[in-house]
Protein backbone atom coordinates (compact mmCIF):
# COMPACT_ATOMS: atom_id res chain seq x y z
CA UNK A 1 0.00 0.00 0.00
CA UNK A 2 1.62 3.43 -0.62
CA UNK A 3 1.92 5.80 1.74
CA UNK A 4 0.11 9.07 1.32
CA UNK A 5 -1.29 12.32 3.65
CA UNK A 6 -4.17 9.81 5.15
CA UNK A 7 -1.28 7.13 6.29
CA UNK A 8 -1.75 6.59 9.78
CA UNK A 9 2.09 6.13 11.69
CA UNK A 10 3.04 4.31 14.83
CA UNK A 11 6.13 3.15 16.22
CA UNK A 12 8.51 2.32 18.79
CA UNK A 13 9.93 4.66 21.62
CA UNK A 14 13.42 3.51 22.97
CA UNK A 15 17.20 3.69 23.25
CA UNK A 16 18.24 1.58 21.71
CA UNK A 17 16.00 0.17 19.16
CA UNK A 18 18.36 -0.93 16.47
CA UNK A 19 17.68 -4.12 17.47
CA UNK A 20 13.29 -3.94 17.63
CA UNK A 21 11.89 -6.07 15.08
CA UNK A 22 8.43 -4.25 15.55
CA UNK A 23 8.28 -2.75 12.50
CA UNK A 24 8.81 -5.78 10.85
CA UNK A 25 6.05 -7.40 12.52
CA UNK A 26 3.69 -4.50 12.48
CA UNK A 27 4.17 -3.30 9.07
CA UNK A 28 3.66 -7.26 7.84
CA UNK A 29 0.13 -7.16 10.12
CA UNK A 30 -0.49 -3.88 8.45
CA UNK A 31 -0.04 -4.72 5.05
CA UNK A 32 -2.16 -8.30 5.64
CA UNK A 33 -5.35 -6.42 6.28
CA UNK A 34 -4.76 -3.88 3.75
CA UNK A 35 -4.29 -0.96 6.14
CA UNK A 36 -3.09 2.57 5.63
CA UNK A 37 -0.34 2.32 8.67
CA UNK A 38 3.29 2.46 8.56
CA UNK A 39 5.37 1.79 11.68
CA UNK A 40 8.60 3.04 12.52
CA UNK A 41 12.17 2.93 15.34
CA UNK A 42 12.42 6.16 16.74
CA UNK A 43 15.42 6.13 19.08
CA UNK A 44 14.61 8.65 21.82
CA UNK A 45 16.69 9.85 24.81
CA UNK A 46 14.71 12.41 26.11
CA UNK A 47 10.90 10.86 26.40
CA UNK A 48 8.87 14.24 27.48
CA UNK A 49 10.05 15.92 24.19
CA UNK A 50 9.24 12.86 21.63
CA UNK A 51 5.77 13.08 23.34
CA UNK A 52 5.52 16.63 22.83
CA UNK A 53 6.50 16.49 19.51
CA UNK A 54 4.02 13.37 18.38
CA UNK A 55 0.82 15.06 20.16
CA UNK A 56 1.37 18.20 17.59
CA UNK A 57 1.45 15.23 14.66
CA UNK A 58 -1.71 14.35 13.25
CA UNK A 59 -1.55 10.80 11.79
CA UNK A 60 -0.07 10.32 14.54
CA UNK A 61 -1.66 6.78 16.05
CA UNK A 62 0.04 4.90 18.96
CA UNK A 63 3.56 4.17 20.03
CA UNK A 64 5.28 1.20 21.75
CA UNK A 65 7.25 2.02 24.61
CA UNK A 66 10.44 -0.05 25.66
CA UNK A 67 13.36 0.37 27.64
CA UNK A 68 14.84 2.73 29.50
CA UNK A 69 11.05 5.07 29.03
CA UNK A 70 8.23 3.07 30.19
CA UNK A 71 8.01 4.02 33.81
CA UNK A 72 8.95 8.19 32.83
CA UNK A 73 6.07 8.24 30.00
CA UNK A 74 3.19 7.71 32.30
CA UNK A 75 2.69 10.93 33.39
CA UNK A 76 3.48 12.47 30.58
CA UNK A 77 -0.01 10.80 29.25
CA UNK A 78 -3.47 12.01 29.66
CA UNK A 79 -4.37 8.96 31.08
CA UNK A 80 -3.85 5.42 31.54
CA UNK A 81 -6.06 2.14 31.90
CA UNK A 82 -6.03 0.90 35.44
CA UNK A 83 -3.78 -2.12 35.14
CA UNK A 84 -1.18 -0.06 33.61
CA UNK A 85 -2.09 2.53 36.52
CA UNK A 86 -1.71 0.10 39.00
CA UNK A 87 1.68 -1.45 37.23
CA UNK A 88 3.19 1.87 37.21
CA UNK A 89 4.47 1.42 33.94
CA UNK A 90 3.06 1.74 30.47
CA UNK A 91 4.62 -0.25 26.90
CA UNK A 92 1.38 0.81 24.81
CA UNK A 93 0.05 4.57 23.96
CA UNK A 94 -2.83 5.24 22.20
CA UNK A 95 -3.35 8.88 20.15
CA UNK A 96 -7.03 9.47 19.57
CA UNK A 97 -8.97 12.43 19.50
CA UNK A 98 -6.28 14.44 20.79
CA UNK A 99 -6.11 12.58 23.72
CA UNK A 100 -2.83 10.59 24.77
CA UNK A 101 -3.47 7.41 26.49
CA UNK A 102 -1.51 4.49 28.55
CA UNK A 103 -1.76 0.61 28.12
CA UNK A 104 0.47 -2.32 29.05
CA UNK A 105 0.50 -5.25 27.29
CA UNK A 106 3.33 -6.78 28.84
CA UNK A 107 1.71 -8.16 31.78
CA UNK A 108 -1.30 -10.40 29.91
CA UNK A 109 2.11 -11.23 27.07
CA UNK A 110 3.93 -12.25 29.73
CA UNK A 111 1.44 -14.27 31.65
CA UNK A 112 0.41 -16.50 28.42
CA UNK A 113 3.90 -17.04 27.25
CA UNK A 114 4.55 -18.68 30.54
CA UNK A 115 1.62 -20.55 30.12
CA UNK A 116 1.52 -22.11 26.91
CA UNK A 117 4.81 -22.64 27.36
CA UNK A 118 4.38 -24.98 30.34
CA UNK A 119 5.80 -23.37 33.50
CA UNK A 120 3.27 -23.63 36.52
CA UNK A 121 2.82 -20.56 38.54
CA UNK A 122 -0.08 -21.03 40.83
CA UNK A 123 1.96 -21.22 44.14
CA UNK A 124 4.92 -21.38 43.06
CA UNK A 125 8.24 -19.71 44.11
CA UNK A 126 9.85 -17.01 41.18
CA UNK A 127 13.13 -15.33 40.50
CA UNK A 128 12.72 -12.18 38.61
CA UNK A 129 16.18 -10.89 37.44
CA UNK A 130 15.36 -7.01 36.66
CA UNK A 131 13.17 -4.23 38.31
CA UNK A 132 12.30 -2.07 35.51
CA UNK A 133 8.84 -1.35 33.51
CA UNK A 134 8.62 -4.77 31.76
CA UNK A 135 9.75 -6.45 35.25
CA UNK A 136 6.99 -4.48 37.28
CA UNK A 137 3.92 -5.56 34.68
CA UNK A 138 5.11 -9.56 34.68
CA UNK A 139 5.64 -9.36 39.09
CA UNK A 140 1.69 -7.77 39.14
CA UNK A 141 0.50 -10.28 36.67
CA UNK A 142 2.29 -13.10 38.39
CA UNK A 143 0.73 -11.74 42.28
CA UNK A 144 -2.93 -10.81 40.26
CA UNK A 145 -3.39 -13.41 37.87
CA UNK A 146 -0.69 -15.99 38.41
CA UNK A 147 -1.18 -16.59 42.37
CA UNK A 148 2.34 -16.97 43.02
CA UNK A 149 3.19 -18.02 46.15
CA UNK A 150 6.65 -15.76 46.51
CA UNK A 151 8.69 -13.88 44.27
CA UNK A 152 12.42 -13.04 45.17
CA UNK A 153 12.85 -10.17 43.32
CA UNK A 154 17.01 -9.61 41.89
CA UNK A 155 17.84 -6.12 40.56
CA UNK A 156 20.94 -3.69 39.85
CA UNK A 157 19.25 -0.71 40.74
CA UNK A 158 18.96 -0.10 44.48
CA UNK A 159 16.05 1.98 44.39
CA UNK A 160 14.34 0.30 41.62
CA UNK A 161 14.25 -2.74 43.12
CA UNK A 162 12.70 -1.53 46.40
CA UNK A 163 10.24 0.46 44.99
CA UNK A 164 8.90 -2.33 43.02
CA UNK A 165 8.92 -4.72 45.99
CA UNK A 166 7.15 -1.93 48.41
CA UNK A 167 4.22 -1.66 45.23
CA UNK A 168 3.86 -5.23 45.15
CA UNK A 169 3.60 -5.39 49.34
CA UNK A 170 1.31 -3.00 49.39
CA UNK A 171 -0.85 -3.76 47.04
CA UNK A 172 -0.78 -7.68 46.31
CA UNK A 173 -1.01 -10.81 48.48
CA UNK A 174 2.08 -12.08 46.96
CA UNK A 175 5.36 -12.79 49.37
CA UNK A 176 8.20 -10.23 48.36
CA UNK A 177 11.79 -10.62 48.65
CA UNK A 178 14.17 -8.06 47.57
CA UNK A 179 18.10 -8.28 47.20
CA UNK A 180 21.20 -7.41 45.08
CA UNK A 181 21.72 -9.15 41.91
CA UNK A 182 24.86 -11.00 41.91
CA UNK A 183 26.14 -15.04 42.35
CA UNK A 184 25.70 -15.25 46.15
CA UNK A 185 21.69 -14.36 45.83
CA UNK A 186 21.27 -16.36 42.87
CA UNK A 187 22.52 -19.36 44.96
CA UNK A 188 20.66 -18.96 48.14
CA UNK A 189 17.14 -18.48 45.87
CA UNK A 190 17.53 -20.67 42.88
CA UNK A 191 17.82 -24.01 44.32
CA UNK A 192 14.00 -23.98 45.89
CA UNK A 193 12.73 -21.95 43.23
CA UNK A 194 10.60 -24.09 39.74
CA UNK A 195 10.79 -20.63 37.66
CA UNK A 196 13.22 -17.49 36.57
CA UNK A 197 12.22 -14.74 34.65
CA UNK A 198 14.78 -12.96 33.35
CA UNK A 199 14.00 -9.22 32.51
CA UNK A 200 16.96 -7.06 32.07
CA UNK A 201 18.93 -6.20 28.64
CA UNK A 202 21.55 -8.78 29.71
CA UNK A 203 22.26 -11.02 26.51
CA UNK A 204 20.36 -9.11 24.17
CA UNK A 205 22.08 -8.01 20.55
CA UNK A 206 24.95 -7.01 20.29
CA UNK A 207 26.40 -8.98 23.85
CA UNK A 208 25.12 -12.30 22.86
CA UNK A 209 27.70 -13.82 24.88
CA UNK A 210 26.61 -12.07 28.12
CA UNK A 211 24.51 -13.82 30.81
CA UNK A 212 23.97 -12.63 34.63
CA UNK A 213 23.22 -16.52 35.97
CA UNK A 214 26.05 -18.89 36.33
CA UNK A 215 25.43 -21.80 34.38
CA UNK A 216 25.82 -24.29 37.44
CA UNK A 217 22.79 -22.96 39.07
CA UNK A 218 20.55 -23.86 36.82
CA UNK A 219 18.69 -27.02 36.99
CA UNK A 220 16.26 -29.63 36.02
CA UNK A 221 13.16 -28.76 37.08
CA UNK A 222 13.60 -24.88 36.85
CA UNK A 223 11.12 -23.33 34.11
CA UNK A 224 13.96 -20.28 32.42
CA UNK A 225 12.07 -17.80 30.39
CA UNK A 226 14.21 -14.69 28.74
CA UNK A 227 12.49 -11.35 28.10
CA UNK A 228 15.04 -10.85 25.38
CA UNK A 229 14.13 -11.92 22.49
CA UNK A 230 16.73 -10.90 20.03
CA UNK A 231 18.77 -12.82 19.99
CA UNK A 232 15.98 -15.68 20.12
CA UNK A 233 18.25 -18.31 22.06
CA UNK A 234 20.14 -16.25 24.62
CA UNK A 235 22.99 -17.76 26.21
CA UNK A 236 21.07 -17.69 29.26
CA UNK A 237 18.78 -19.94 27.33
CA UNK A 238 20.95 -22.09 25.98
CA UNK A 239 22.65 -23.11 29.52
CA UNK A 240 18.93 -23.46 30.76
CA UNK A 241 18.39 -25.83 27.69
CA UNK A 242 21.67 -28.11 28.71
CA UNK A 243 21.20 -28.23 32.09
CA UNK A 244 17.87 -29.64 31.63
CA UNK A 245 15.18 -26.80 31.95
CA UNK A 246 12.04 -25.81 30.58
CA UNK A 247 12.80 -22.72 28.01
CA UNK A 248 10.91 -20.12 26.76
CA UNK A 249 12.08 -17.63 24.56
CA UNK A 250 11.37 -14.12 25.09
CA UNK A 251 9.63 -14.22 21.40
CA UNK A 252 6.78 -15.48 22.81
CA UNK A 253 5.68 -12.70 25.33
CA UNK A 254 6.65 -10.47 22.51
CA UNK A 255 4.78 -11.61 19.95
CA UNK A 256 1.80 -11.80 22.40
CA UNK A 257 2.36 -8.35 23.59
CA UNK A 258 2.22 -6.59 20.06
CA UNK A 259 -0.65 -8.17 18.88
CA UNK A 260 -2.28 -6.60 21.63
CA UNK A 261 -0.91 -3.34 20.95
CA UNK A 262 -2.43 -4.28 17.18
CA UNK A 263 -5.44 -4.41 18.38
CA UNK A 264 -5.47 -1.33 20.69
CA UNK A 265 -4.35 0.88 17.56
CA UNK A 266 -6.52 -0.29 14.78
CA UNK A 267 -9.45 -2.02 16.49
CA UNK A 268 -8.70 -5.24 14.36
CA UNK A 269 -7.73 -8.46 15.28
CA UNK A 270 -4.34 -9.48 14.86
CA UNK A 271 -3.20 -11.71 12.18
CA UNK A 272 -1.01 -13.05 14.54
CA UNK A 273 0.17 -16.05 12.10
CA UNK A 274 1.36 -13.25 10.18
CA UNK A 275 3.42 -12.07 12.89
CA UNK A 276 4.82 -14.89 14.29
CA UNK A 277 6.09 -15.88 10.47
CA UNK A 278 7.95 -13.12 10.14
CA UNK A 279 9.41 -13.70 13.58
CA UNK A 280 10.30 -16.77 12.90
CA UNK A 281 11.56 -15.99 9.62
CA UNK A 282 14.50 -13.51 11.10
CA UNK A 283 15.94 -16.44 13.32
CA UNK A 284 15.78 -19.38 11.09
Amino acid sequence: MDINAQTRFCGVIGNPVEHSLSPAIHNAAFQKLELNFVYLAWRVEHIADAIRGLRALGNFRGASVTIPHKVAAVPLLDEVEPTARHIGAINTIVFDGGKMSGYNTDATGALRALREGGARLSGQRVVMLGSGGAARAIAFALATEGAVERLDLLGIDDNERKALAGDLASKTAMAVHDTQLNEDSLKKVLPESSVLIHCTPIGMSPKVQDSCVPSSLLHPGLTVMDIVYNPRETRLLKEAAAAGCRTIPGLEMFLHQAAAQFELWTNRPAPTAVMRAVLESRFS
